[in-house]
């Protein structure tokens, strides 16, 4: 069976802070717009804290893989799983993309078999706790890219493409 592409999503500052107490650091609308755009009606592979986080995670037909020992969390079209690999099992097995979309820990597990990444970086250092891996030393080429701001930060939309 061919196995279905791998698509992490993520906003991330210049020193690659995610998140901030359980929260993300900053808020972004277009960010958030362009998130919940590129996420509908795919498989996304998640965290507990990030699931319980995301009000909206199964509308505009989302599947959501939560990753978390705790089963309560299953319910119909919600699947839990005990870890990553299991969690990409169970997504190669559904139908639609397959976006990774945090936390720290998946982040770190999936960026090595990741064939995109949707990157929001925001040009700024915050203060945080939780980090994006570091991704500039792998092989990316930007396929598409859009600057923008609000009153509060600079960013730039990428996506990039691994080169195998």
């Amino acid at each position: 069976m061919n196995q279905k592409p791998l698509t992490l999503i993520v906003a991330c500052a210049a020193n690659r802070i995610i998140g901030r107490a359980g929260r993300l650091p900053f808020d972004l609308p277009e960010d958030k717009q362009w998130f919940h755009d590129q996420t509908a009606g795919t498989i996304v592979v998640l965290g507990r804290i990030c699931y319980e986080t995301w009000p909206r995670v199964r509308q505009d037909g989302r599947t959501p893989v939560v990753i978390s020992a705790n089963t309560a969390l299953a319910s119909p079209g919600v699947h839990v799983v005990p870890d990553v690999p299991q969690a990409l099992a169970r997504a190669q097995q559904l139908s639609g993309e397959i976006m990774i979309c945090g936390g720290q820990r998946i982040y770190e597990e999936t960026l090595p078999l990741a064939d995109r990444l949707l990157l929001t970086l925001v040009h700024a250092d915050v203060p945080g706790d939780t980090w994006f891996p570091e991704w500039r030393h792998l092989e990316w080429r930007e396929s598409w890219s859009k600057e923008s701001a609000d009153a509060n930060y600079r960013y730039t939309f990428s996506v990039l493409e691994r080169r195998r």
